[in-house]
Parts: C-alpha cells; structure tokens; sequence
C-alpha cells in the first residue's frame, strides 16, 4: 500500500479488531539491542538463556510491544493516535523463529475525554497466547490519510569483528621479526609498540636513535625492551631493513614515519636481494559493512599503470594472501567500467587475457572472470537484473582494478563513505612489507601486521612442504 489510513473517534465502534503477523528474527533482537543498549545476555544470547533457566528462553516484551504499537499507529486507529499507557504479561516465551500474531480490540470508548481503551494479545504459530494486557490511547478526531513511509535500511555490523578474528588467527603463529622503518613519530612509533603488545611482531626500530626517543618521549611510549638500530636518515633506514631482511634476520619489514615510495626504493632495489620472479604488489583487505565477506582491491598503491604481465603478477599475489587467510578458491573479479571486451578500453582486453591465462594454469587458485563493473562483482541483485550469469558475479573475494587510481578512489571510497576498515600489505617481495598510513587507526594497523604474520606462516608452510 501507498497510504495507510486511520479510524478518527466518530468512526470507532467497541469490538473493532486489527492485527498484523511478524516472525521474530535474531536480526531483530540485535535491532533492539543496537536501539536500547539492553544487552542482557538472557535477551540476546539463546544460548546462555536456555542454560540458566533450563531451555525457557524470556519472552522479548519490547519486540512484542513495538507490534502493538505499530497496529495502534498504522492501523486501529492509525495515524494520529496518541499513546498514553500499556500494560502487558507476558505468558509464553518467544524465540526466534516464532511467527506472532498481534492483535488489538476495542474494549471501550470514552468520547468525553477522547481515550480508547484496547485489549491486546498476541498468539504464536501454535495457537498459544504468548501475551496479553490492555492499552489507552487519545484516538484521532479527524480522518487523515498519509503517505507510508518506508522504514530505513539498517545495516548491522560489529565494528572490527572480522579483524579481531584475523588477528587471533595470526595469534596462533609466532610472532615475526619486523623491521619497523624510522619510526620518529608517536603514530608509527605506536603501532608498531601496539603490534607487539597484541603479540602480532617483535620490531627491531630502524632510524635516527634520537629522533625515535624523542617521539617515544612525547608519545609517553615505553622502548624498554625494544632494540634500536641508529641510522643517519630514512634513506639509511629503508636500507639497512632491507638488508636485514634478505639476510633473513626480519621475516617482515613495516613502513614508519617515511614516504611509501622511499621504503619500496629500498624493497625493489635490485641490489639489495628482496626481489622475486613476482612482481611487487599492493593489497588492501577491507572489512566493509554491507558485505558479507572479506573484501581485496588491488592494486592500489604500488603500481600505477600495470601491463598485463604485471597484473598477472598482481593477481597471484592477491590470491596467495586469500590462501593464507584460509580462502580455499577465492573469486577474482577484473574490474572495468564494461562487461563485453571493447578494444578501446584497454583494461577489458586485459581481463579477457587474464581469464585465459588462468584457464591455462598461468594464475593458479582461483576463479577469475571480467570484465565486470563493479556492481556486477559485489551485487548478486545486479547481477541478476543484468542476466550476467557467473560464479564470480555478485560474490568476488578480490577485486582487480585497471589502475592504481581507480582502485585508490575504491578503496578511500569504501572506508570514508561506506564506513569500511582498511588494512594493507606489499606482497611479491621476499618479505612482506606491511604499508600503514598515518591516517590509519589502531586496529586497521593490527590488521595489517596480522596479515604479514598470516603470510609468513603460509610461506614457511610452503616450503616446508615442497622440502619433504
């Protein structure tokens, strides 16, 4: 319906009867917990309620008494209604899973003072009655008929869940030696502190040993028991980290308080050992509200323009992380602003390529499909609505941008308007070289060190694997 109308005083007549029928879901548990802040686990956790008080889960009164609200307001006498009491007992429990069916009754009418009152119940799938009570309202004198406005979408999401969750499964591996690269600021020099506290690193702090005691100083931080490795400078630093990472007394380097291009110089200097037969690449993995998975985007911070050897090599980067955080077969997504290969838009033709040289064992562990458009990679209702039919669309565990803008724009995008959390880490390297920002806040910096941690225990796995 467009409009919902209501029963003015002059209209109502005793035993006039509404009711609508709702299924209690755990969402709106959650709803009533996110609105009121009861947290009381015998409301929100069926677990802990069926063992306290043996299987007898408490009726949610609130949720009961929201729907006869909601009749009141919406439909006897419906707009214009104004509440003044209720009174319920509450007989039955209500799980989720229950269907309700509330109702209300007009009991009497008193036209002197304008006030209903309305016996109210509400009975379960099975016919028992879960509650009942009364209610007064001042019913409206005037007929009106309103718009129905459309509750808004509510999205549910447990600020950093997923992260946590990274990071005590990086927990459950050592932590890593980590060069931390000149951290001479209290935010660099913070995290990586935070890092080892969370039993994520143990930093060995690489630069001017003065300047790192002095933001230490300011920053109250602690550097008792931490190693200071003093250099001239941060070109010295990123020098000296990388050097002690192809000697391998660092399982992992971590950028400090320097420019990104001045720490990868040093990583993809060929004289300094760190490089592969991979190229070096960027990955972001985003916990993004409204989607249900772990989200990559890469590359958006190292390479700019890559060719299509280069994407290859992106790719594969991308889906050793997911394997190292336990994504058997993640989905790659080769985004572009189009889904048909269209010669003049180069990243289309790229995709197409990629997808072929996945099929020929070229880029391994995955399912790869482009191009697609973004939407198509995130929304299965897109997808649908479009007849694009893959196994990626709607579902990608990696996205693949054309260029380091476009996937840049996405991901500062997702954080700032989206509300997404964002961690990041160079791969393709030797050692991972985990990429904080200063605007980064601490979890997103735990994140990242968790996914290093991650990732050198899938390397070392690997090549304990490939020895025996």
């Amino acid at each position: 319906m467009d409009s919902i109308r209501n029963r003015p005083l002059s209209e109502l007549q005793t035993g006039d009867h509404a009711e609508l029928v709702r299924t209690l879901t755990s969402r709106d548990i959650e709803l009533f917990a996110a609105i009121t802040g009861d947290v009381n686990p015998l409301h929100v956790e069926h677990d802990f309620a069926r063992k306290h008080l043996f299987h007898h889960v408490v009726a949610h009164g609130m949720w009961l008494g929201g729907l006869i609200s909601s009749v009141l307001g919406t439909m006897l006498p419906g707009p214009g209604t104004v509440y003044r009491s209720q009174s319920l007992e509450f007989l039955h429990p209500v799980v989720p899973g229950d269907t309700v069916a509330v109702g209300v009754t007009v009991a009497a009418i008193d036209t002197t003072l304008n006030r209903v009152a309305l016996d109210c119940s509400a009975t379960n799938q099975d016919g028992v009655v879960v509650a009942r009570g009364q209610a007064e309202v001042m019913a409206p004198l005037e007929a009106l008929t309103v718009p129905r406005v459309v509750p808004p979408d509510v999205v549910l999401h447990e600020k950093g869940k997923r992260y946590r969750a990274l990071m005590d499964a990086a927990r459950r591996h050592p932590a890593i030696r980590t060069a931390v690269v000149h951290p001479v600021d209290a935010v660099s020099l913070a995290g990586a502190i935070e890092a080892a506290e969370a039993g994520l690193i143990v930093p060995l702090l690489i630069g001017p040993r003065a300047k790192i005691e002095a933001a230490a100083a300011a920053a109250n931080i602690s550097l008792a028991g931490y190693t200071i490795a003093d250099t001239a400078h941060s070109h010295a630093a990123a020098r000296f980290a990388a050097q002690m990472a192809y000697e391998g007394r660092v399982q992992a380097l971590m950028k400090g308080a320097l420019h990104t291009d001045e720490l990868m110089h040093a990583v993809v200097a060929k004289e300094n050992g760190l490089l592969t037969e991979r190229r070096v690449s960027h990955v972001f993995v985003l916990d993004v509200p409204t989607y249900a998975r772990p989200l990559f985007i890469t590359d958006a911070a190292i390479n700019v323009l890559p060719d299509l050897e280069a994407k290859r090599d992106i790719a594969q980067n991308a889906i050793d992380l997911a394997h190292a955080l336990g994504i058997a077969e993640p989905r790659v997504a080769l985004i572009s602003a189009v889904e048909t290969v269209y010669p003049k838009v180069g990243s289309t033709v790229d995709a197409a390529a990629l997808c072929k040289m996945a099929e020929r064992g070229q880029i391994t562990g995955a399912k790869l499909d482009g191009p697609m458009a973004f939407d198509l990679a995130v929304s299965p209702a897109a997808a649908q609505t479009k007849g694009f039919v893959s196994d990626v669309a709607g579902r990608a565990d990696i996205l693949l941008v054309p260029n380091l803008e476009a996937g840049n724009m996405l991901a500062k995008q997702l954080e700032y308007l989206a509300g997404a959390e964002i961690a990041g880490i160079a791969l393709g390297a030797r050692v991972p070289v985990i990429l904080t920002s200063r605007a980064d806040g601490e979890l997103a910096r735990l994140a990242s060190c968790a996914l290093a941690v991650l990732m050198t225990a899938a390397k070392s796995n690997n090549e304990t694997g490939a020895a025996s």
